[in-house]
This record gives structure tokens, sequence and C-alpha cells, in this order.
């Protein structure tokens, strides 16, 4: 048994921070990763490994998870759920089970939330059927923490004024874009046609090298959902760990898998119970305990972890541990560019791979429409197609029949999707209003290989998530017309992006309705903090990341006055 100042229990964006910081300051960290320590060397341009096989995530057989989703409505209207376990349905929502977490796989989207979205019901209104609160905090008190994170992490990019940029205490990010697809001028033309703002886009990927161990980006075009070679991109292995372990105040401890936590008649917890690699059952003891498994997972491991005080779950007094889960809605959409229609010197910089798009949109975050009303809104991110040839090859396999197609109307097809034109995508990112139809539970039907009950979730949506996302489909495809690009699609689901998820241990001011304090601890067990999205009780329209990692910085600094 090791005794340390704090414990964490995951190492990904929620994570890394806290060991970074506490670790700096000569705390004794130790983290406990179910993952292995991948390194730099470890991650290769390999589709199979990446996306075709679990390599970087669990094989279902031996960990899944139940998922209930929604199977129309009965006689009396009320909706209908069918569960199936991952295992059956293949429908992954792993992600990056390594030291570094899912922040190994990111694309990097950065943005900052505005400020309105921390007072979502304040600013506009109710919506019935969904659970919006205000935030116990507000932008100000997050706003040194993105900066931290732009410095720390590296992001890149470059202030532009508009209507909706946030307020910044740095004039510009510290480092400069990474280098641009020729396409932009596409996209730049376009909007300043329709009078939008075309932005730059910050990513937290290093243009040039920082150091020795984190070189500049290489440009391969394969970023997200991969490794980095290079440790350009900015993991919490690379950026945070990797440092904390330097400092010699950090201990890492990978292939551990957490079944509890264990706590005493007080409330206080003691101790965290791990299986280890050789599957021995040990505990780590500490100070302060900080459990950052990525939203699912968290509270899984909350719900599981009983004690005197604690008789349904640690923080679950009042039955919120699991409630209001969040994921991303949105959608997406695509249009080519044929290189044929081009000037020869310009379809051949269509051709290019590798630079990054680097444009977004926030035109539409806040939305006043006839129909709509005062809305909030989202963000469009601009990217090409990804360059994994098997899927790229899986896509075009379909005639206009629904039939596959075969011989040389297939080989034509590829010809034309490999070598003839660029698709330029974008993705949609609003708000996932939370509901009383979006949680997590435990299922003791279904045990994991280590035997724990597993986590079951509940998957339903809120219609409102669809309007904001067919809103802003429309006004994507108009820019696209406007761009001249062809086959012209798109589309918005209520399905959850597993890579996308927060919420489920809200925090806020009354322990009735949420499961953390402001400052992200669990209301009655004064040692144990989350620092993952799940503290999320709304989770704005951009990815989560730069905001789970901010706050980690936030709760870090907590944790030391508290220690």
């Amino acid at each position: 048994m090791s005794e340390f100042d704090v414990c964490i229990i995951g190492s990904g964006a929620g994570g890394g921070p806290v060991a970074y910081q506490l670790s700096q300051a000569g705390y004794e960290v130790v983290v406990l990763e179910k993952g292995p320590f991948l390194k730099q060397d470890d991650f290769y341009k390999d589709e199979l490994a990446c996306c075709r096989r679990s390599v970087y995530t669990p094989a279902l057989q031996d960990e899944f998870h139940v998922i209930e989703d929604y199977n129309g409505k009965d006689e009396q209207g009320n909706y209908k759920w069918l569960s199936e376990s991952t295992f059956d349905s293949g429908w992954d929502f792993w992600n990056g089970n390594m030291v570094g977490g899912a922040s190994n796989l990111m694309s990097g989207f950065f943005h900052r939330l505005k400020p309105e979205d921390f007072r979502l019901k304040s600013e506009f209104g109710e919506i019935k059927g969904a659970n919006v609160v205000d935030w116990p905090i507000e932008y100000n008190d997050l706003e040194p923490y993105y900066a931290r994170v732009e410095q720390i992490v590296g992001v890149s990019g470059k202030t532009i004024a508009h209507p909706n940029l946030e307020p910044r205490s740095t004039n510009d990010f510290p480092y400069p874009p990474t280098t641009e697809h020729p396409i932009t001028k596409f996209i730049d033309q376009g909007c300043e046609a329709l009078k939008l703002h075309s932005l730059p886009t910050p990513r937290a990927i290093l243009p040039t090298a920082l150091n020795k161990q984190r070189t500049g980006c290489q440009y391969s075009g394969y970023c997200g959902s991969y490794g980095c070679a290079s440790g350009a991109k900015g993991s919490s292995r690379e950026a945070l760990l990797n440092p904390a372990l330097a400092s010699g105040h950090c201990t890492i401890r990978d292939r551990a898998k957490v079944t509890r936590l264990i706590s005493d008649a007080s409330g206080k917890v003691t101790q965290a119970e791990y299986i280890d690699k050789n599957n021995h059952k040990k505990t780590v003891r500490a100070k302060i305990f900080v459990v950052a498994c990525q939203a699912v997972e968290t509270s899984r491991l909350l719900l599981s972890s009983t004690g005197p005080k604690h008789t349904q779950g640690l923080g679950n007094a009042y039955h919120q541990v699991g409630k209001n889960m969040l994921f991303s809605a949105g959608g997406s959409g695509s249009g080519e560019f044929h290189y044929d229609d081009y000037s020869p010197e310009l379809g051949q910089q269509l051709k290019i791979r590798g630079p990054f798009v680097n444009r977004y949109l926030q035109d539409w975050y806040f939305i006043n429409d006839k129909k709509l009303g005062r809305a909030k809104g989202g963000t469009v991110e601009f990217l090409l197609s990804h360059p994994n040839p098997i899927s790229r090859a899986n896509g075009v396999k379909w005639g206009d029949d629904n039939k596959l197609l075969w011989g040389s109307t297939l080989k034509q097809k590829l010809k034309s999707a490999f070598t003839q034109s660029q698709r330029l995508k974008f993705e949609i990112f609003c708000d996932w209003l939370p509901t009383d139809d979006c949680f997590v539970s435990l299922d003791t039907q279904h045990k994991d290989k280590w035997n724990s009950p597993v986590a079951k979730l509940r998957v339903g949506y809120h219609d409102h998530d669809l309007e904001i996302g067919n809103y802003i489909l429309e006004q994507s495809k108009n820019l696209f017309a406007k761009m001249k690009a062809k086959n012209i699609s798109g589309s918005v689901s209520g399905s959850p992006p597993p890579n996308l998820q927060a919420g489920g241990c809200r925090f806020g001011n009354d322990p009735s309705t949420s499961v953390l304090d402001k400052d992200c601890r669990i209301h009655d067990a004064e040692n144990v903090f989350v620092t993952d999205g799940s503290w999320m009780p709304t989770g704005g329209s951009v990815p989560y990341t730069f905001t789970i990692y901010a706050n980690a910085f936030r709760v870090a600094d907590i944790i030391k006055k508290q220690l």
C-alpha cells in the first residue's frame, strides 16, 4: 500500500492538468490509468490499428457498455427504449484508453465557451423537457485558465475581431497558426460574399518545435483519431504528464483498473482499489482523490463506490450521479471541388494533402429567427475528408439505387474520389440539452472481465437539438453553394458521438440537484474532486476538451489551497 498527497484516476484532459500543477508544486501525485503507457514511437498512421480494430480501445468482449436507445413510442405516447450491449452492436463508447486518454486522438479544435454559455437558462429561458441551468461560476472565473492552457498545452491560432468574440486577457494566441490548405480561399471568398466571418481555427497543435520532445506538426493529414508521432498535438501525455514525470513528484501506474473508492464512516475517501496488469488487487492511500475517467466511466465508478455514508454510491445521496449526461449535438455535411473545374495551377494546389483547413464560423452561435426566436446556436468547423483509404473507399461503394457497385463502374468511382476531386467537409457543434432521458446507471446483469457491473447508458436527445442543427445545416449548405461546390449533402442526427461526452456529475450550489460544488468537489465527500467533463451542467456549442483542460487547471489551484 502506498500513500500520496493526491491520487488521480484517469490521465486525459481532466487528469493531466491536476498532475502537472501539483507535481510542479512539489506534491506527491499518483496517476492510475486503465490503459497502457504509449509513447510517440507507438503511434503509426495505421488505419487498421486506429479505426478498424480495438487497438487504442478495449476489446468489447472484455469491456463494454449497455446502450438504451430510442425505440419508438407506445400506445400512450411514452418513449420506448431498446437495450443492447456494445459487444453485440459494435457501437463503441470507449475513447483512447491509454496514458493521456482521448486527448491523444483529438483533432485539437480549441474554442472557448462564451460568457452566455455560463448562464444558458438566464439568457435563453427554460425549454420544456430540458434540464437547463446556469453555472455556479462565470466566464471570468475560467478565463485566466483558458489563457494558461493556451500557453502550457500549446494552442496555435490568430485572434480576429468578430461579433461573437469572447473576452480575452491576452491579445492573441501564444503560437502562430499552422499551415493552411489552399482550399481556405474558397471559404474566405464565399463568406465574404455572404457577409459572414471566416475565422482561423485555434488548434492545440504546435506549428514549430517547442523542445526536443515536442517538435512541430509534420502535416501528414492524419490527425483526428490518430496519436501524434511528433509531439505537436497538445495531448495530456505530451504537454502535461511528461513534464509532471520529469518533476520527480509524479508516478504513473498504467494498466491499473480502479474498481472502487473506499470511504470511512465520515464519508471521506481513504483508498482507491485497483487491479494491476498482473490481475492483482491493490490499493492506494491519498489525502485527496481526483476522478477523471471520462463522463460515462466516472459515473460508473462513483455509483460502484458505496460506503457507510454513501450507501447509494459516492456523491449519490440525492440520486444525481449519472443524470443529465451530455454529448455534442449537431451534424455534418460536405461538397466536392473537382480539379478540372479550375486552372491547372489551382487544381494542382487543391490536390495537396496535409495542411489544415483552419477555418470556422460562429455567425450562428446566437440565432435570431422568426421560427426559432432568440436561441442558442452553434459553431461550424471546416476540414478535409479524412485520408483513411479504407473508409474513403467504403464511402463510394454504393450506387444511386443503394446497390453495391462492381467492376468498371466501381473502379471509375474510386478513381474519381481519389484522384479527381477534393471533398471539403463541415461539422456542426451545438448544445446537447440535458434531459431526464440521457443518463448513466449500473447494469448488474452484465459484468466486465473484472466482474464489475458495466455502465448502462440511455441516449435520449431533445428535439430542440435537431431544430438548431438543421437551421445551421441549411446556412452551411448555402455557403457551399456560394462556393460552387458540387454534390453538396449533409444531415443532422440525434445519435450521440461517443468521443464528445460530458455531464453526469454536474456542479452547482444545491446538493439536491447537483453532485459537485462549484469547486468540483463532491458535496458530501470533502476530499474527492471530479475534473473530466462530468462536471458540466450544459455543454456549449464547441468541442469540450479545451474547457475541460481549463477547469482542471482551476481545480488544481483549489486543491493546492486545500492541501
